[in-house]
């Protein structure tokens, strides 16, 4: 059931008696859908934990409980005001020391918007800041 099979139904049928024939047309209802709101909203990732070695692929996922569609999705990373992609899924291929943070996915039914939780990103394996400085 979607939200645009609501409106005004009725039901008809043909009646037979004797030698006549009639259209018989029930009283019309009215049917109102409504949409489930939006929760449940949380991240995974793999590897689990959001802990990736640097240089490696790291996939976040996000995962609605309930809500009505369509929906739309958008990836942040908390403090940046930079989109960093749309849809459930959000890819990150060689990942550098500048990945690590906080993510969160912002999930939209048109009419309410619903954040999840922020899933800490960690890279292992970080190059030291100090590495290369003069001692």
């Amino acid at each position: 059931l979607q939200l645009h099979h609501g409106g005004r139904y009725r039901c008809g049928g043909r009646v037979s008696s004797g030698l006549s024939q009639w259209l018989e047309k029930s009283p019309p209802v009215t049917v109102t859908v409504h949409g489930i709101p939006l929760s449940g909203v949380s991240l995974s990732a793999q590897p689990p934990g959001g802990q990736v070695a640097l240089g490696d692929r790291l996939v976040l996922s996000c995962v609605v409980a309930t809500g009505t569609g369509p929906l739309s999705f958008s990836w942040h990373r908390v403090g940046l005001g930079a989109l960093l992609g749309t849809g459930p899924r959000l890819e990150l291929h060689h990942v550098g020391d500048e990945d690590s943070g906080h993510y969160q996915c912002r999930v939209s039914d048109g009419d309410s918007v619903i954040e999840s939780p922020p899933l800490n990103v960690t890279i292992l394996g970080e190059r030291d800041p100090r590495a290369g400085a003069d001692p």
